[in-house]
């Protein structure tokens, strides 16, 4: 994956956030731009995160991202089947150093997304689908690329919509991890899984 392709992941992965009570009542393709400008002003005004301070994008993923996306199902999707059979504290740590690790990949990546706009395509849903797929288009210095979010309707007062996958370059990023995870799996089980990512983590934070 190239730089800009690693860095306009990585901009998905840092929005800004708004109160949930306004974005509950905003549609998918407005709160999907009015994130994306949020998250672009944010990494400019912040050094720390261009740079790649673990502590201060694992922050921001914590208060700002996590609202907006339902990681639970990013991470039972990518995880598959065996997510069923896995115990709850298995689940919690697979969500844990799946987060991790998506932090890791692409912290290192904000630091190119400080030239770059989003714009987003007209909306092809209808007012009653309850999962719609928002279209953008990341221009910087090189060719545009394309960034697909999947997002559905959460039911319950407040909840608006989460995102619980992403396209970039025509790669969705669930699929991707499913393929890794599936290997790990057959060869170890959950349980073996979840020390690679963890093994994964260690070994990348020693690197940073």
């Amino acid at each position: 994956m190239g730089r800009l392709a690693a860095a306009v992941l990585a901009t998905s992965f840092a929005f800004g956030g708004l109160p949930l009570a306004h974005a509950a009542d905003e549609a998918p393709d407005v709160l999907i731009k009015r994130l994306s400008d949020d998250v672009l002003a944010s990494i400019k005004a912040d050094k720390s995160v261009q740079s790649g301070d673990i502590a201060k994008v694992i922050a921001l993923v914590d208060t700002k991202i996590l609202p907006h996306l339902n990681f639970q199902r990013m991470t039972a999707s990518a995880v598959g089947p065996a997510w069923r059979q896995a115990t709850p504290e298995q689940q919690k740590r697979l969500q844990d150093e799946f987060k991790i690790l998506l932090v890791r990949t692409y912290s290192g990546a904000l630091s190119q997304v400080a030239e770059e706009t989003v714009s987003v395509k007209p909306l092809r849903a209808a007012p009653t689908d309850a999962e719609v797929v928002v279209r953008t288009e990341i221009r910087g210095r090189g060719e545009p690329i394309q960034l697909d979010y999947r997002m559905e309707k959460t039911p319950g007062q407040g909840s608006g919509w989460k995102i619980y996958n992403l396209n970039v370059l025509g790669v969705w990023l669930v699929e991707t991890y499913r393929s890794q995870f599936a290997q790990e799996i057959n060869a170890k089980g959950v349980d073996g899984l979840i020390a690679s990512l963890s093994e994964r983590n260690k070994t990348n934070a020693k690197r940073g």
